[in-house]
Parts: C-alpha cells; sequence; structure tokens
C-alpha cells in the first residue's frame, strides 16, 4: 500500500496552507475574542472546492478522494480548528448523505450551493437527553397532508445559527423505536423553526453551538431524505466520514500545536541555554512528533479504505477518530507544559489549542463509542 501523496494532493495541501498563514491566521485572535464565525473566509475556501470536496463535478464539487478531504481539514486545523469543524460538518455530516439518499431535485436544490460554499449545513441530531444514543431522540415528526410537522429540540448543533440547510432527525413511528426515525432537510426560514440560545464553550467558539427549537415546524413532505424509517442509517452513514475528519482535524491541531512548541523551545532560554537543548524538552517534542504521526497513518488509511472499500471503513474510522482525539489531547497538554506559564496566557496560541482539543473526543462520537464499535468488530455484533 503506497501512501505517498499524489501530485494534486500535495498541491492541496500546499495550496490550503498559504491561504491560511496569509488570510486566516491574522484574524484568528480577534474571531476568537469576538466569537464571530469567519464566513468570509470559509466562502473563499468554497470558491477553492474545499466546502464539497467528495461532490462531483455534476453538483458544483471537484469530486475529489478522502485523502485530500482529510488533508485540507488538516491544514485548516493546524491554523484555525473551529473554522475546521464547520468546513466538516458541512462536507461530511450534510452533504455525504444528501449524496448517498438524496432525490435529484434535493441535491439540485441544496448541494450545489453548499459545496460552493454559498451556504452551510448543520446535522441536527443531539438532544437534551439523547446524544451517544442516538435512537433515544425524542422529535417528532408527524405527516398532514403534503406536510411533515417537526416538534423537539436539538442541541449542540454545530453550524445551526450559520447553516442555510440543516438535516434534522425525527421518529415518524416512536412504537418501532430504531427503525421509526426520519431524516428531513430544514430551512431556517420554514415556519416552526427557531434559533434557540447559543452555548458558552470553553474552546472553539467561533464554531457556533446552538439549540434548534422545532415547533410545528412545517416541512414539505419533498424535503424527507431517504424513505421513512431510514434515519437512523442516514444518520450513521454520515457519521463514518465524520470521524475521518475530525481524525484529520485532530492531526492538524497537533501539528499545529507541535510547530509552535518547537519555536517556542528554540527561543526561550533558562540556566544560560535554550529549553530546546533540555533533554527533558526534547522527549516531550520527540513523543509529540511520533504521535502526530502515528494518527497521521491511521487517518490515511481510514481515508483510503473509505474510497476503495467503503462497506468496511467502519472500525478503521472509529480507530483513527479514537487515536487522533486522544492523541491531540496529550499533545497540547505537552505543549503547554513546554511553555511553561506563558502557555496558560490567552496571548498565546497554545492555549486556545489546548482549550480546542478538549472536545474532540467527545463530538462525532465519544471515545467510549469509537472502543465499542472497534471491539464489536474483533469480537462479534453479539458483543
Amino acid at each position: 500500500m503506497d501512501f505517498a501523496l499524489k501530485d494534486h494532493q500535495k498541491l492541496i495541501r500546499d495550496t490550503v496552507r498559504q491561504f491560511m498563514e496569509a488570510e486566516v491566521r491574522p484574524i484568528v485572535k480577534e474571531m476568537e475574542k469576538t466569537e464571530k464565525v469567519p464566513a468570509e473566509a470559509i466562502k473563499k475556501l468554497g470558491e477553492m472546492g474545499c466546502c464539497g470536496m467528495l461532490v462531483p463535478e455534476e453538483w458544483g464539487g471537484p469530486g475529489l478522494d478522502t485523502v485530500s478531504y482529510a488533508l485540507m481539514l488538516e491544514e485548516v486545523a493546524r491554523v484555525f480548528t473551529a473554522m475546521s469543524t464547520a468546513i466538516s460538518v458541512t462536507n461530511s455530516a450534510v452533504q455525504a448523505p444528501l449524496m448517498l439518499f438524496g432525490s435529484g431535485a434535493q441535491k439540485k436544490k441544496y448541494l450545489r450551493r453548499m459545496a460552493t460554499g454559498e451556504t452551510l449545513g448543520a446535522f441536527c441530531l443531539t438532544e437534551p437527553a439523547a446524544g451517544s444514543d442516538a435512537a433515544g431522540i425524542q422529535a417528532r415528526a408527524i405527516r398532514d397532508g403534503n406536510v411533515y410537522k417537526l416538534n423537539g429540540t436539538k442541541t449542540w448543533v454545530t453550524n445551526g445559527s450559520a447553516a442555510g440547510v440543516l438535516l434534522v432527525f425525527a421518529k415518524t413511528d416512536p412504537a418501532a423505536g430504531r427503525k421509526g426515525i426520519s431524516a428531513f432537510l430544514v430551512e431556517p426560514g420554514f415556519a416552526g423553526f427557531r434559533v434557540g440560545r447559543h452555548e458558552d464553550k470553553m474552546g472553539q467558539r467561533s464554531s457556533p453551538s446552538v439549540e434548534i427549537l422545532l415547533n410545528d415546524c412545517v416541512v414539505p413532505v419533498e424535503n424527507r431524505l431517504g424513505e421513512e424509517g431510514q434515519g437512523l442509517k442516514i444518520a450513521l452513514s454520515a457519521l463514518d466520514g465524520g470521524r475521518i475528519g475530525i481524525a484529520a482535524q485532530a492531526v492538524g491541531l497537533a501539528q499545529g500545536a507541535l510547530e509552535e512548541t518547537v519555536k517556542y523551545a528554540k527561543q526561550r532560554a533558562a540556566f544560560g541555554k535554550k529549553i530546546a537543548e533540555f533533554q527533558a524538552i526534547q522527549w516531550m517534542i520527540a513523543d509529540m512528533q511520533t504521535e502526530i504521526e502515528a494518527a497521521r497513518g491511521l487517518v490515511f488509511y481510514a481515508a483510503w479504505l473509505k474510497d476503495a472499500h467503503p462497506t468496511q471503513v467502519g472500525a478503521s474510522a472509529s480507530k483513527a477518530k479514537l487515536y487522533a482525539s486522544e492523541m491531540v489531547n496529550r499533545v497540547v497538554y505537552k505543549a503547554v507544559q513546554v511553555h511553561g506559564s506563558v502557555g496558560y496566557s490567552r496571548e498565546t496560541d497554545v492555549e486556545r489549542m489546548y482549550r480546542d482539543a478538549r472536545v474532540i473526543t467527545i463530538y462525532e462520537g465519544t471515545s467510549e463509542v469509537q472502543r465499542m464499535i472497534i471491539a464489536r468488530e474483533l469480537l462479534g455484533k453479539a458483543s
């Protein structure tokens, strides 16, 4: 298996890195401080094809491979993790299921706008009493002639206040349990739709996480994605690709923290020499680099597998997400430690990175859920 990057993949990596350094890095601190979504920068990335990388050309995307997508997210996260979260959700969690289950009319109406960066997508599954237990959602969808009326509350909706289309999951047949969930494409202008409170978060403060309130929200029948009862299947199909994206995000964030650490260690002097000369610092940096490379290998393998053997990617995506998300938390811990007290200051990038990393073991499936998926593949579903 050859993981040497192809020419187009190197070009994507280098182009996105140049863009992030030139146009995004200068605004990161201001965006973080004011909790603003970097909408203009995301729109420019959309013009570069980054907001719909996996979408075929006929629907406005470049139709690229998943390794290219992972490289793009890594480069965005390396500079601004919150921005990579917004892009990951619209790519993986909304566009991917729309491509798999959407009708031609739905793709024409929504996919092109998302693929070109004109609008963002949001994924609405989590509820106050249902997170990892996706089948436990309580939102209801009742058909009334040519429309459905949706009622319920969704929480922790990334892009929820900035999205032009939201993929919402609700129960059309509560008695059917897991098989009674359906998926709907909801626009913020639909009657009965309202954005609730914004979460006051520890990190990734420029990536809005909001509450979505559905009060007899009127959704046309033609906006149901797939058939009734396919909702959980649609949600789970989105999560495999999403986990690869979040794993790539973790690698990018860790890479950024490593680079800041190396730079600081070469500048900071203590006891008459640069701290990079101390073995304790060298060992921390060596461990950081080794773990990043290990995680990157898992991400590349899962990305390659998703394109080559898509039905086999489940546990590999979980392995990449599990290891990379826990790796990045170890790496940013060391980054702050090397920086010492200055690493605890809001003036440094590693302080923000430390806060941004913590949620990565939680969203797109917690580490505990990933371990369950991996174990089931090894032991059989009965486990």
